[in-house]
């Protein structure tokens, strides 16, 4: 899933290019997937392009005529411009072909999402909907949080759905509750996030919901002891009990205990003794209530929303930065390169991921490639944009040792992320 969703992306990024090049008649010698170095897996020429594919998987690239790139083919940068080279073309239209790429990536985005919302809508958990508030453990604790508590606003804001906020949370520097009736805001401290972090925020924060039984394990000690589905707990051992995270703090406090267990079936009241095991679970499954919505659009309706959408992960990848340049968060020790990805990635095939995850990694190829660093696209658009606004192009020594400092920038990026996933790896079998 994870080759195929690159593969596309990196095809149809370097079509961008290749198109607006093509169509300003300029000569583009190659056209890959993946990078050839020293041999290709597969190549063939058509008309004045080869077209190829690469063994080592980090990309592609198209070759243009003229152009200082990755290759630094300098020996043809010192013979006079011909005008089918990039360098011969006006300097707008260079823009755009460098343009293209990113603006691929950001329409395929767009394109996915609008087709995704006016497919299936809009399922989310609306924040204003946990009438009991939010449940933590002792990592949420640590940012500051308590189980009940009503999230009202991060940073002054109020998060439409809850998976939102979880996100603004991590993201933001203070959060305001309600706890048991009063407004509470307190700060979200570095070092709470980085517990978050550390686990990956498996967990740290869902809603809270009643102390209800959804099934019962077989040969359990709570189905030997007649609890069923169904079944809403709602005392033990004389004290009341409300929700699911009170219910299961009383009966991992008590092994080897005998509690005895009031619960309410199909509207009338019983009480059933069940002594609880040595590893403090019983053998039930809550039954959280259901507190998902779904908006759904029309087709003309799904194009704003659907840019919307585009828009919105792209200001959350780079709100990102804030904590993973934080070394106090230790955020930047959880990026992941392609083997960590791909660990992520789900074990049987999902369409839904699969379109989501595109449409994601599309947004983030975007804002990669179009940050001014020398060797990618946006580098390439700063040196252009100097030409525009003072007249003059950069010499021929600025473009090459900057494309050389830039590579260098970027290799020494991926060999720290590639080492990142490959010592979380290890970490894990040590």
């Amino acid at each position: 899933m994870f080759v195929l969703i690159i593969s596309v992306l990196v095809i149809l990024h370097e079509l961008g290019h290749f198109i607006p090049a093509k169509l300003f008649k300029t000569k583009v010698e190659k056209f890959y997937l993946f990078f050839d170095v020293k041999f290709s897996l597969f190549k063939k020429k058509i008309g004045e392009t080869v077209y190829g594919i690469g063994w080592l998987p980090l990309g592609g690239y198209v070759k243009i005529a003229g152009m200082v790139d990755e290759s630094m083919d300098t020996e043809q940068m010192k013979e006079e411009p011909k005008p089918w080279e990039f360098r011969s073309k006006p300097a707008w239209q260079r823009l755009i072909i460098m343009l293209g790429g990113v603006i691929v990536n950001f329409l395929l985005a767009w394109f996915i999402y609008t087709f995704m919302l006016f497919g299936n809508g809009d399922t989310y958990i609306p924040s204003k909907s946990l009438k009991y508030g939010i449940q933590v453990d002792s990592i949420g604790e640590k940012l500051g949080f308590k189980t009940g508590d009503k999230i009202l606003a991060v940073d002054d804001k109020e998060s439409k759905r809850f998976n939102e906020a979880l996100l603004d949370i991590i993201l933001g520097d203070e959060v305001t509750v309600d706890r048991n009736g009063n407004k509470l805001t307190f700060p979200l401290t570095d070092e709470g996030k980085k517990e978050v972090l550390q686990t990956q925020g498996r967990n740290f924060m869902t809603y809270r919901s009643k102390a209800k039984i959804a099934a019962t394990l077989d040969s359990s000690i709570a189905k030997s002891a007649g609890i069923i589905a169904g079944d809403e707990i709602i005392g033990v051992n004389g004290k009341e009990v409300r929700f699911w995270d009170e219910f299961t703090q009383v009966v991992q406090s008590s092994p080897n205990e005998e509690l005895q267990i009031e619960l309410l079936r199909d509207g009338r009241r019983e009480e059933i003794l069940i002594t609880v095991p040595e590893e403090g679970r019983i053998g039930v499954y809550p039954d959280f209530e259901d507190l998902r919505t779904t908006d759904t659009f029309g087709f003309f309706e799904a194009i704003p929303a659907g840019f919307t959408r585009t828009i919105k992960v792209l200001t959350d990848q780079v709100r990102q930065f804030k904590i993973i340049f934080n070394s106090k968060t230790g955020a930047y020790k959880q990026v992941k390169g392609p083997i960590g990805i791909v660990e992520m990635m789900p074990t049987s095939w999902n369409w839904t991921f699969f379109w989501n995850f595109m449409a994601m990694f599309s947004v983030w190829l975007a804002f990669v490639n179009i940050l001014p660093i020398p060797a990618l696209d946006g580098g390439h658009v700063m040196f252009l944009l100097y030409e525009m606004i003072s007249g003059r192009p950069p010499s021929q020594k600025v473009l090459e040792r900057g494309q050389i400092v830039g590579f260098v920038i970027l290799m020494g990026l991926m060999a720290v992320i590639f080492g990142n996933d490959i010592w979380n790896i290890v970490k894990r079998l040590i």
